[in-house]
């Protein structure tokens, strides 16, 4: 009987729908047995994310802008073909590329690319597996570096670029010797 409730997704859609309210329930009975104000903390909580907010803003826009410009000018499409003799020896469709060069800019940029390649290939094909591999390995360096050092008010990151940007270069190599060797 119970498989037949899992199987229509009818017990998991209600959980899911009872997490958030749980969630904030155990806080303000934890908030009551502390005796704390909940909602004035809630509320001093947000006054204070309002201007971290604000002082971040610039920085996002820059970043965003920044990509915006890079993908949209097609020099980003320019510089990848430049790479096209050498990734056709090592078995790289160049359809990745564009993904392995955003993934560190932009989360959502790849994500959108990762989308577009999932439409044309399918996501069981090699460059699917591929895209969906190279997106879990590699992280979203710039904007890790500009959300954190951001929001504390450092300016000089010093090797932080440095070794995420590495980080992010082993993360495609790995990746793309993975999935070949495995698919």
């Amino acid at each position: 009987m119970w498989i037949k409730y899992l199987e229509g997704g009818i017990i998991i859609k209600y959980i899911s729908n009872l997490i958030i309210p749980a969630i904030v329930l155990i806080i303000i009975m934890y908030g009551a047995r502390k005796k704390v104000d909940v909602y004035d903390t809630f509320l001093e909580g947000s006054k204070e994310s309002v201007g971290m907010i604000m002082s971040l803003f610039p920085t996002f826009l820059a970043m965003i802008l920044g990509v915006n410009i890079l993908v949209n000018s097609g020099f980003l499409s320019f510089v990848l073909s430049l790479f096209n003799p050498v990734f056709k020896l090592i078995n790289v469709p160049l359809e990745i590329l564009p993904l392995a060069a955003i993934r560190p800019i932009s989360g959502s940029a790849s994500l959108a690319i990762l989308n577009s390649i999932y439409e044309h290939h399918g996501p069981d094909s090699f460059i699917g597996i591929l895209a969906s591999v190279m997106q879990g390995s590699t992280d979203t360096t710039l904007y890790v570096i500009t959300l954190y050092f951001g929001s504390i008010g450092i300016k000089k990151i010093r090797y932080a670029l440095w070794a995420g940007l590495c980080a992010d270069l082993i993360g495609i190599i790995a990746s793309i010797i993975i999935t070949n060797i495995l698919f």
